[in-house]
């Protein structure tokens, strides 16, 4: 006879309650089995949404929530662009992109203080600037908002964007918590606008050829995946700012960076259907956790595991996808060839990123705007890579005492 701590799960609302209880060493690997039956199927629903159905290659599959919204959605001619948050951000990898893309113009952007918002607009010739978000909002002339603000105030933003009666991109993560980013999407599609996420790898040409050689078989079917992020820990944190302090950015340079990841495994082999693992902080610098290590299965049957340490030794960034008949590795965040292995050899296959790194997909959300095609990162994919950052840091976040609020924005 042993004694084993049983633990009822709720929703992330409510808190977990354990208690002791004894139990025979049969009884005790008969609810192994079960817990862990329960637990895949659980996180299948959570983290996809799925429900019985034809294969996604099947013509009779029921479009998905955001393939039925993307068809209600009223067309323009062209989008007229605000920007709420013009900070780094905006200034080369997104602002311009707003200009750059056919069917796009940007027309108004908003900053708290006047005088940034005003050298801002100077600088990138935009015609108007203000420093209170509802003027922005409440814009004519403005047709839809890209949210450009640390991640605690997304949901307040896109949510007023919404009531408004207009279209939003926001950056990413989404929001801090997959409650948060659910209310964004009832809230848009309540409103029938779009809402789209600026994980922006999905258009670049870069992971389009990842994509095309995985979907080509030139590795065969594929069996695993590997994750490494890694780099050493800055002398004064202070400079990461809101990017370690949970309260504002929903935790640390993990969900910062390791979001564009997870997202982009999502794009490239399919939702999530079961993650484990542990979050920790070593280095003791911020309140954040500083070192992630997990375990997938993905819808694809594809296994994985990954590690996020910003506080290693050294700087490393490889992703490493494993098929029956080679090897396909590469850099999420860096530029790097990225290297096939195959029964031929290895190939170093160039693969730069481009000048404005997120107007691959900002052309994508304007196409969905215009009536011109689709994009492919909307609220309903991005949630997804939410509950899989929420299941890795959910005893972290408890242990810690780092809560978020579930009331939903008035």
């Amino acid at each position: 006879m042993v004694r084993v701590k049983r633990c009822a799960f709720g929703r992330l609302r409510e808190k977990r309650t354990c208690t002791f209880v004894p139990v025979t060493v049969h009884a005790l690997q008969r609810m192994h089995r079960d817990r862990n039956e329960r637990a895949r199927a659980f996180l299948h629903r959570r983290l996809t949404n799925a429900s019985p159905g034809p294969p996604a290659n099947d013509s009779r599959r029921c479009p998905g929530p955001a393939a039925r919204f993307l068809t209600t959605l009223t067309a323009v001619e062209r989008v007229r662009w605000g920007i709420i948050g013009v900070g780094d951000v905006t200034e080369r990898k997104s602002g311009p992109g707003f200009q750059q893309a056919e069917r796009s113009e940007l027309v108004a952007v908003m900053r708290r203080s006047g005088d940034l918002a005003a050298d801002y607009a100077r600088r990138h010739d935009v015609p108007r600037w203000y420093d209170d978000a509802d003027e922005l909002i409440n814009d004519p002339e403005v047709d839809a908002v890209y949210v450009a603000t640390p991640p605690d105030s997304h949901r307040e933003f896109v949510v007023r964007v919404a009531r408004a009666g207009k279209s939003v991109y926001v950056e990413k993560p989404m929001a801090r918590t997959a409650l948060e980013c659910e209310d964004m999407i009832s809230a848009c599609d309540d409103a029938g606008v779009g809402l789209f996420v600026a994980y922006y790898r999905r258009a670049m040409p870069r992971f389009a050829t990842v994509k095309e050689l995985l979907d080509s078989g030139r590795i065969g079917q594929l069996r695993s995946v590997s994750v490494r992020n890694e780099r050493p820990a800055q002398v004064d944190e202070a400079d990461d700012g809101w990017r370690v302090n949970p309260e504002i950015s929903g935790g640390g340079h993990f969900v910062d960076l390791g979001s564009h990841i997870l997202d982009l495994l999502d794009w490239l082999l399919g939702p999530v259907t079961y993650a484990t693992g542990i979050a920790t902080n070593r280095g003791a610098r911020y309140r954040a956790e500083d070192l992630v290590t997990g375990v997938f299965s993905f819808r694809s049957g594809v296994e994985g595991v990954g590690v996020w340490n910003y506080d290693s030794f050294r700087e490393k960034d490889q992703v490493e996808i494993i098929g029956t008949a080679g090897a396909l590795r590469f850099s999420c965040f860096g530029e790097e060839p990225l290297r096939l292995r195959t029964g031929g050899g290895v190939q170093q296959i160039e693969a730069p990123y481009p000048e404005t790194v997120q107007l691959p997909l900002i052309q994508t959300v304007v196409n969905a705007l215009t009536g011109h095609g689709e994009s492919p990162s909307n609220g309903h994919s991005a949630v997804r890579t939410a509950r899989v950052i929420d299941t890795l840091l959910a005893d972290y976040r408890d242990s810690h005492g780092i809560n978020y609020s579930p009331a939903t924005p008035g």
